[in-house]
């Protein structure tokens, strides 16, 4: 009698807790890490086409441009040839102006978070619980809508974006306009310079190809 009693006992506390365990969302869902996975490649092919940085910053290549359409001509072959050093640079004053900001970069990092693990990377089966209540997912993408437009045109982090945006772009242009291309073979080098733009459209197709299942289901 007592072996009989045991066993309906056992067996609910054992499905109790494979319920528990079912229960709980998965830290990482697939589709993150297959646009984790595809982005790190991307950065790394795209990285490995750039030019050397003496090569950048060779001082007898610089030269005052003659007139405005000349610094155009320069720019846009400056541009060709060194593509992936001008973006790293556009990277490099946007890292240094947010880590000169850290709640700034807190806000945009939390941002960013909410956006990938509440909605572009969450299992449309498992609904959105915060406090005790349900969100459907066109109010989850709603708040995060709302979230996105505060942060960028209501508080510091979308003038901080713009104001270091800016300044790279004049940083890059103002080294193309004076570097003279002349001595860069762009014509040899032209297929090369596509690395750095498929990666661009690498990441941002991996983003879609990524999250479009997830996406597709709510709607």
């Amino acid at each position: 009698m007592s072996s009989q009693a045991t066993l309906p006992i056992s067996s609910q506390s054992t499905n109790s807790s494979a319920t528990g365990s079912q229960s709980q969302p998965p830290i990482a869902t697939p589709a993150f890490r297959s646009f984790i996975n595809r982005l790190t490649s991307s950065v790394r092919q795209g990285f490995s086409q750039r030019r050397p940085w003496l090569e950048l910053l060779d001082r007898s290549a610089f030269a005052r441009p003659d007139t405005l359409t000349e610094a155009a001509s320069r720019i846009r072959k400056n541009f060709n040839y060194f593509r992936v050093n001008y973006i790293s640079l556009l990277a490099l004053v946007l890292a240094v102006s947010l880590l000169s900001h850290p709640w700034s970069l807190l806000v945009l990092f939390a941002l960013l978070a909410s956006w990938c693990f509440l909605y572009l990377f969450r299992a449309s089966d498992q609904p959105l619980v915060i406090l005790g209540r349900t969100f459907s997912d066109r109010e989850t993408l709603l708040m995060l809508v709302v979230s996105t437009i505060v942060v960028v045109f209501l508080t510091s982090v979308g003038s901080l974006l713009i104001s270091a945006s800016l300044v790279g772009l004049a940083i890059v242009c103002a080294h193309g306009a004076f570097r003279i291309p002349e001595d860069l073979f762009l014509d040899d080098q032209e297929p090369a310079n596509v690395g750095f733009l498929s990666f661009l459209g690498g990441a941002a197709s991996s983003a879609a190809a990524a999250a479009a299942p997830t996406v597709a289901a709510r709607v």
